[in-house]
């Protein structure tokens, strides 16, 4: 009996042993749960996920930003507006902050895609050039969707040792058989088709069918002219004397102009783009509060200007603006005078039926 109740008193010694064992194991491992969660939580709010174009801020600034915040920044790119439609519509990733066009913003609007921002609450707001906040009222009514960037025109960049300062006053340059295989025209449909439509003396946001036709048509004939189509390679190929015409962006040909004093940039006479590339909040933002942290610290002086000195486009930080030589402020490049903002348009949305066209009239001219 003492033997029986013996066994029954290791049994049940055991049996405890094997449950606390269990107890302890099941507390440990939902303290460790707990713990990843909380981790995974703080991780994520001290993040903020950026879309922006290719080469188009200063990563060190980037850096400066992390180290100031504590805010870790998923830096991503993107070349051409409509790519990055394509990459925030796919719903695939929740960016924060994203930078683009214009025209791709009011269609984001249209859309419901932005969120209403008062960005007025930033301390550095007053640094933006009121001129510049002007123009993005023409697709932004009360500045609350969109903060200014960077701005410039689009133009054509030209080696003056081998290009007439007479050709490039027209579009028509671009279609001198005398440049044969020696001009660069912009990877970008709307680009691309702006400097058709102006050589046809139509709007840059003309929706004409028959108008769109004929850009096409020209543009096809052009192609065997044209040496490739490019976006942030043009400056270097120009610079290398591989052209000597290219259908660019002002602050593109700025840097290329630094770099090789032969190149001179021009905007025909027709007109031509005034764009002003701007942040957006989006519908996707998880992480508002460091939203706004980027943006504040994208629009003080110190960044502004190290962001300028990189990408070297027009800045609208007035504090920027004020504290550069006087070659730099008369460097059409760099900064367009007031008599071409108003010679030049800028690009307005377009509906889905004529992005569709545009984009089936732009796989016609790569096809053809």
């Amino acid at each position: 009996m003492k033997k029986i109740l013996s066994s029954n008193k290791k049994l049940k010694r055991i049996c405890f042993c094997l449950i606390l064992t269990m107890f302890l194991s099941l507390t440990l491992s939902s303290c460790n749960q707990k713990s990843e969660s909380k981790t995974k939580k703080t991780t994520f709010s001290n993040s903020i996920t950026v879309l922006n174009y290719g080469k188009y801020i200063d990563e060190n600034m980037i850096k400066k930003f992390e180290k100031e915040t504590g805010i870790h920044v998923k830096y991503e790119e993107y070349e051409s507006p409509e790519e990055m439609y394509t990459k925030y519509k796919s719903g695939s990733i929740n960016y924060d902050i994203i930078c683009t066009s214009e025209y791709i913003i009011q269609k984001l609007m249209s859309e419901n895609e932005i969120k209403k921002t008062d960005f007025t609450t930033l301390k550095n707001y007053h640094n933006i050039d009121p001129k510049i906040l002007e123009i993005n009222r023409s697709f932004d009514r009360k500045n609350e969707y969109a903060l200014p960037y960077f701005y410039g025109t689009l133009g054509i960049l030209y080696d003056k040792t081998k290009v007439s300062s007479k050709d490039v006053q027209s579009w028509d340059c671009l279609w001198n058989k005398k440049y044969n295989n020696e001009i660069i025209m912009e990877n970008s449909v709307r680009d691309t088709f702006a400097a058709a439509l102006k050589k046809l003396n139509y709007s840059i946001n003309d929706t004409n069918k028959k108008h769109l036709e004929k850009a096409l048509y020209i543009l096809e004939r052009q192609k065997k002219h044209v040496y490739a189509y490019m976006v942030d390679e043009t400056a270097d190929e120009m610079i290398a004397g591989n052209a000597k015409l290219a259908l660019c962006y002002s602050g593109e040909a700025a840097t290329a102009m630094d770099s090789k004093k032969s190149l001179a940039y021009s905007i025909p006479k027709e007109g031509s783009n005034v764009w002003v590339d701007s942040w957006f909040i989006p519908k996707s933002c998880k992480n508002e509060k460091n939203a706004m942290m980027f943006l504040d610290f994208i629009c003080r002086e110190d960044v502004a200007t190290a962001n300028f000195d990189y990408v070297y486009y027009a800045s609208p930080i007035l504090p920027v603006v004020k504290k550069q030589p006087k070659d730099v402020l008369n460097n059409e490049a760099v900064f367009p005078s007031k008599e071409t903002l108003k010679n030049c348009e800028i690009f307005t949305m377009q509906d889905q039926k004529t992005t569709n066209y545009y984009s089936d009239l732009w796989m016609k001219l790569k096809a053809y």
